[in-house]
């Protein structure tokens, strides 16, 4: 139940950016954006310690970010045990290629390099790979920009469009990220969530922004003093 917003700018070489906030249990322990993986000592996310993996990672040497978000599943689980989707993150900003079909559940992955983004949906039954245009989009549980979805009908219009030399964008984006939260997070609109009263035990936790062009990567992490409600996070 993530909510990812993306810029692609229209300038040829300038930043590529992006706010994601994460939703999950807050009973599942996780360590905020660092180096944690000592395989890829390049790499900095913010890491599952459950299963290890991702939620969001970057390798800044490598000109690379990618976030995943949860997707529904459209066909039922087989047999196989699945895998986790943390990992996806890691081989991602580590340039490796997904394997096909993959071997978890539902996801839409975001990545950010200095060229451009794209977002790889899978749904458990087929994958699918869009180059986003340039422009503001939004992504959550469906497709990219769907506006069936509540909060993306709702919000995609509301963040601006960031200069090509920019440095207060993140501020602004936050300053709107808070106008949303006038919803309240049980609002099927809001993108700081209490997703329980939906059947999912997952609140709001945090925020990342980053932008990564010809300047380098800029990944930034803040966290939510209580989960699921809106206090403005310092990220740094």
């Amino acid at each position: 139940m993530c909510t990812v917003i993306v810029h692609v700018p229209e300038t040829p070489g300038a930043p590529v950016r992006l706010l994601a906030v994460r939703d999950e249990d807050p009973a599942r322990a996780w360590d905020p954006l660092g180096a944690w993986w000592p395989e890829s000592p390049d790499v900095v996310g913010v890491r599952d310690r459950r299963a290890g993996g991702a939620w969001l990672a970057a390798d800044p040497a490598a000109g690379r970010i990618a976030v995943i978000l949860n997707r529904a599943d459209i066909v039922p689980d087989g047999d196989a045990p699945l895998e986790s989707r943390g990992r996806i993150v890691l081989d991602a900003v580590g340039g490796a290629a997904l394997e096909t079909p993959p071997h978890t559940h539902g996801f839409n992955l975001v990545e950010l390099t200095a060229t451009g983004a794209t977002v790889t949906m899978w749904d458990g039954d087929a994958l699918r790979r869009v180059e986003l245009a340039p422009g503001i989009h939004m992504i959550a549980h469906d497709d990219v920009d769907d506006p069936a979805t509540a909060r993306i009908a709702a919000w995609r219009d509301a963040f601006d469009a960031p200069e090509t030399v920019d440095e207060e964008w993140r501020e602004r984006w936050l300053d709107t990220l808070e106008r949303t939260s006038a919803v309240g997070p049980v609002d099927d609109r809001a993108i700081v969530r209490d997703n329980r009263p939906f059947g999912y035990p997952t609140l709001s936790l945090l925020v990342c922004t980053a932008s990564v062009g010809a300047s380098g990567v800029d990944v930034r992490y803040g966290e939510f003093a209580e989960p699921g409600v809106w206090n403005r996070p310092v990220v740094h």
